[in-house]
């Protein structure tokens, strides 16, 4: 349809071609540099020392450093749509830890571009050189996908808080040099202004790390107690009550990069389902040629298709700035059950070896797995968008 017709021709779903670009670069990095090495390369859940120091110089040298940091503090600045391009080409492999930072730089959560001149000088520029590393402080016991029903609580005293509660599930918190802690200001309002954001060091007397969480998946995260830690009023992210919003921003970003690394799963679990289904014969015939495994590859590639759709949309719409609430929340459902459902496509199609961990099969299964439940179980989600659905249709 041209122009004249009254809509304008410039419909486009193709990648830029410097975003083509940064994908063949990160794709060949992750085959030479990634895949030979994923099953010896780490240590328990976390990458092997000198693994990892050899994987960021050769990253470095790519010039794959720092995409993940706003030029104005020395990174690429790179939109989300170049960033879902790496995170979603990283996925393929299962040798970078599955929640945690990769080799490409410091990891910096958005929380932290929205502190002050003073909080940033602190705790964001020495991030940002790699000096400190940081951990998200948000789930409870009590309060898992219901924020609202947080228990850990700061009460303000004069010219600082006191912080009281537990918290469970916190990745990386043995190795944070700083927590990102969302607590409950004003219980009465719960997540509608009631919720703040703090900056807290670990060393802070009363932060106490209880147990590492021993679970079906690699990670190891941790429960967190705070016991009558006090928290200075400058260590206060944003004003009081707006904690919920600092973070929902922050798990919109991480719902998206759900989507993305579903897009990588699928396209593994296809190069290892069809290179096997090629190879392996049984009863005179390769798999290839049979119609069940023929369709269990073509319906992985459709959902493939529909996925990439889905999540570079929603990455187009926030580099526009646009609100990408309901699309966040169906990449991150379409993207973990999907690329769940093609990890187990994989193993029938691999039947007994797909069991083995001489393959990624079973760890790309466990691990999407999981992703349907972390950053906000699908159930919860869905019921999030049938209220956006019944506003828009009802």
């Amino acid at each position: 349809m041209n122009a004249e017709s009254g809509f304008a021709n410039d419909m486009n779903f193709e990648l830029p071609e410097e975003i083509r670009m940064l994908k063949d670069t990160v794709r060949k990095f992750v085959d030479k540099e990634m895949i030979p090495i994923e099953r010896s390369g780490r240590d328990g859940h976390k990458l092997k020392p000198e693994v990892r120091a050899d994987l960021e110089s050769k990253a470095k040298a790519l010039g794959l450093n720092g995409y993940d940091v706003p030029q104005e503090y020395g990174g690429q600045g790179l939109g989300i749509l170049a960033k879902v391009i790496v995170w979603s080409e990283l996925a393929r492999s299962i040798l970078l830890p599955t929640r945690g930072r990769d080799v490409f730089g410091p990891a910096v959560s958005p929380i932290l571009y929205r502190l002050n001149d003073e909080q940033k000088k602190k705790y964001l520029l020495p991030t940002i050189r790699g000096d400190y590393k940081w951990c998200l402080a948000q789930t409870e016991p009590d309060a898992g996908g219901d924020p609202g029903g947080m228990r850990t609580t700061a009460v303000r005293q004069g010219d600082h808080y006191i912080v009281n509660g537990m918290k469970r599930f916190i990745t990386g918190a043995d190795e944070a040099d700083f927590t990102q802690l969302i607590a409950a200001t004003d219980r009465s309002k719960g997540s509608r202004g009631g919720i703040s954001a703090f900056v807290v060091s670990m060393k802070t007397p009363g932060v106490k790390l209880v147990r590492a969480q021993e679970l079906v998946i690699d990670d190891r995260p941790w429960e967190i107690a705070f016991d009558n830690v006090k928290v200075p009023v400058e260590d206060r992210i944003g004003e009081e009550g707006e904690g919920f919003k600092h973070a929902q921003n922050w798990i919109n970003l991480g719902r998206l990069r759900h989507g993305a690394r579903g897009i990588g799963v699928i396209e593994r679990c296809l190069e290892l389902g069809a290179g096997y289904a090629k190879q392996r014969v049984t009863f005179g015939k390769p798999l290839a040629e049979r119609q069940a495994v023929q369709w269990m590859l073509v319906d992985s590639f459709m959902e493939l298709h529909q996925l990439k759709l889905m999540v570079y949309d929603a990455a187009w719409k926030y580099d526009q700035g646009r609100d990408i609430r309901t699309e966040a929340y169906m990449a991150k459902i379409f993207g973990d059950t999907q690329s769940f459902l093609a990890a187990d496509r994989c193993m029938e199609i691999h039947g007994g070896m797909g069991l083995a961990t001489d393959l990624p099969i079973e760890k790309l299964w466990r691990d999407q797995r999981s992703m349907m439940i972390t950053e906000g179980p699908i159930e919860i989600l869905k019921m999030a968008l049938a209220r956006h659905v019944l506003g828009a249709y009802g």
